[in-house]
């Protein structure tokens, strides 16, 4: 300790960078030390009620270094004292403390006066830890003012445009900025029960980043939530309204678009015995229909690399009539001759799939007719032609400006007319594309010529599903293409923002690249245990409170923030159509009537439009 230390010491007060502490207004010192635990122990009861949980605290370790706190256990116990033998009853026994007292405090990281050239810096990382006595002094007032500011301005000066996400409630004249770049980089999950503000919190997100010039990002909106975001441009994938005359904000994806696995999920009934020559029949069509149209547009160059996955536009028409064909073959292998009562007269061997294709054919021919799905199967013809892919990928990964709604990099898809059934293939394939585009995009010869893109998946355990629950082949189509973004994305420039309001039924492998939790309300203790494995076994008591927290208030933790703690959400301006009907109000006061004539024709004919 040095002389100007050890004589403001002795004077009972201790000032160094934004701290000036006396030693009463400590709570108590220092008593056991783990790798990130503390246990302090409070001596003067009356103390001990300047210790509440969640309180901020900082306990000097070396030099100018300051370990920063979050108490997160207070208590006190009474103190059984048994009668010692050899004194009587009347005599004065040696004093005993009545009772115990004692807090327990997880470190979150270190505040330094200086680090090089640098003034007033806080790290998340424990360089070094306190002493066993060293006094734990409570931040209040100027000190948690100070402190504050050194993270706000910390985190804001990161970026030349920040991102401001709330106010602390520690104080909540303290803006609450995040790393952008982190936030994006290492992917981000934020859960939260129904009602606690998860819309609001991306909208708000993402209303800042649209007005960066080139912010690049696709909302998978699946119940047209954000249809009001002012901020952004808007594709809804077509539905049945959009088959005469297609709205031009309509989304067609013809079905060429699939992989073969992702057919084979739509078309194929694994559970049948003529599975696998389903499956082989199809392949064999596929390849052949696909070199035939490279063949058609004049791209021989791509025969090269071709691969059974490679997106040209092909005929289903002509695949159904090869299927068919093969279905009804009764000279496939030639002449043979018979015997039996007709010796010696020839006869024709039926084909080795003759029938055994009916039910892939009855699939097909269904799922075809059926309007529904007629964005995939039943497309404009433009959707067939060779430019097709290079239109929809400049629609995915388009980034423009913020000079106006149509160019903004903001792009919300609605998915709410796509039926439950094909949804995780559907979204799966939106992500596919987005994520193979960047993988092949020209990187340059300094790697940053990606551009990046964030896919926001709302709702996403409806087609991310946990291995726990029952995967069927669709669901798994979309979890492999999602699970690679969540593992290889952030090398090629695509991040996942995870949105969910039962955490429990998201792949644990999705939420386990999250760096970056920000958690509303959640009152489900299954979800809450999902959230706490996700953390560091140090900020595990962060969760306690994920019951009690008021709407729009989050606990957010992860790479993107520098003090894990609770904040104060903003408000978006402009508001996504998720706000929980108020029943009792409106049935008490209605404010509008409701066109019961037209909602039964919107159902007969399957469009709002």
């Amino acid at each position: 300790m040095d002389a100007r230390l050890f004589s403001e010491n002795l004077l009972g007060v201790i000032s160094m960078g934004i701290f000036a502490f006396s030693l009463h207004h400590s709570i108590g010192e220092v008593r056991s030390v783990e790798s990130s635990k503390i246990i302090a122990r409070v001596t003067d009861p009356t103390r001990l009620q300047r210790a509440r949980v969640g309180r901020l605290v900082a306990i000097q370790s070396v030099g100018d270094e300051w370990l920063i706190g979050i108490l997160d256990r207070v208590w006190r116990h009474a103190i059984e004292v048994e009668r010692i033998e050899g004194i009587s009853d009347g005599a004065s026994a040696p004093e005993v403390p009545a009772e115990e007292n004692g807090v327990t405090i997880s470190l979150v990281g270190t505040y330094r006066e200086r680090d090089g050239k640098r003034r007033n810096v806080f790290s998340r990382a424990v360089f070094s830890l306190p002493e066993i006595n060293r006094p734990v002094y409570p931040l209040d007032e100027k000190s948690l003012e100070d402190f504050m500011g050194i993270l706000s301005s910390s985190t804001k000066s990161a970026a030349t445009t920040p991102l401001k996400i709330g106010r602390y409630t520690l104080d909540e004249r303290a803006i609450a900025y995040v790393d952008g770049d982190k936030l994006f980089q290492r992917h981000m999950a934020l859960v939260g029960s129904t009602g606690s503000g998860k819309s609001y919190a991306v909208a708000s997100i993402l209303e800042q980043a649209a007005k960066l010039p080139h912010a690049n990002a696709i909302i998978l909106d699946l119940h047209g939530e954000y249809s009001s975001m002012s901020f952004a441009r808007h594709f809804r994938v077509a539905g049945i309204g959009d088959l005469k005359a297609p709205n031009s904000h309509a989304l067609f994806l013809p079905f060429w678009l699939l992989t073969y696995d992702e057919m084979q999920s739509l078309f194929i009934d694994r559970s049948g015995e003529n599975a696998p020559n389903q499956a082989l029949a199809l392949m064999e069509a596929v390849i052949e229909l696909k070199q035939r149209a490279i063949e058609a547009f004049g791209k021989p160059d791509l025969l090269d690399g071709f691969t059974i996955d490679t997106p040209v536009p092909f005929s289903l028409q002509a695949l159904l009539a090869a299927q068919t064909a093969k279905n009804e073959d009764e000279s496939d292998t030639g002449e043979v001759y018979a015997s039996g009562p007709r010796k010696g007269q020839p006869k024709m061997e039926r084909g080795a799939l003759y029938g055994k294709l009916s039910r892939f054919l009855i699939r097909m021919r269904t799922k075809i007719k059926d309007r529904r799905y007629a964005f995939m199967y039943q497309p404009p013809v433009e959707c067939d032609e060779y430019d097709a892919l290079h239109k929809l990928a400049e629609l995915l990964l388009g980034s423009g400006d913020s000079t106006g709604n149509v160019n903004s990099g903001i792009k919300i898809i609605d998915f709410s007319e796509v039926p439950s059934d094909i949804l995780p293939v559907v979204v799966g394939l939106v992500a596919r594309l987005v994520y193979q585009l960047q993988f092949w995009s020209d990187p340059g010869a300094d790697g940053d010529h990606r551009h990046p893109i964030a896919l926001i998946c709302d709702e996403a355990h409806l087609y991310l599903p946990s291995a726990q629950n029952d995967v069927g082949p669709l669901e798994r189509r979309a979890l492999e293409n999602f699970e690679r973004i969540a593992k290889e994305g952030r090398k090629y420039g695509v991040s996942l923002m995870v949105v969910s309001q039962r955490p429990s039924d998201v792949s644990a492998t999705i939420l386990s690249q999250c760096s970056n939790i920000v958690s509303l309300r959640l009152a489900n203790k299954i979800d809450q245990g999902v959230v706490r494995q996700l953390l560091p076994e140090s900020l595990e008591s962060l969760m306690e409170v994920l019951p009690t927290l008021d709407v729009g208030e989050a606990v957010i933790v992860g790479d993107a923030i520098l003090l894990p703690t609770r904040i104060k959400l903003d408000e978006p301006k402009s508001v996504p159509r998720s706000a929980t009907i108020p029943f009792w109000s409106r049935w008490d006061a209605p404010k509008c009537s409701v066109d019961l004539r037209k909602a039964v024709e919107n159902m007969r004919k399957q469009s709002r439009v």
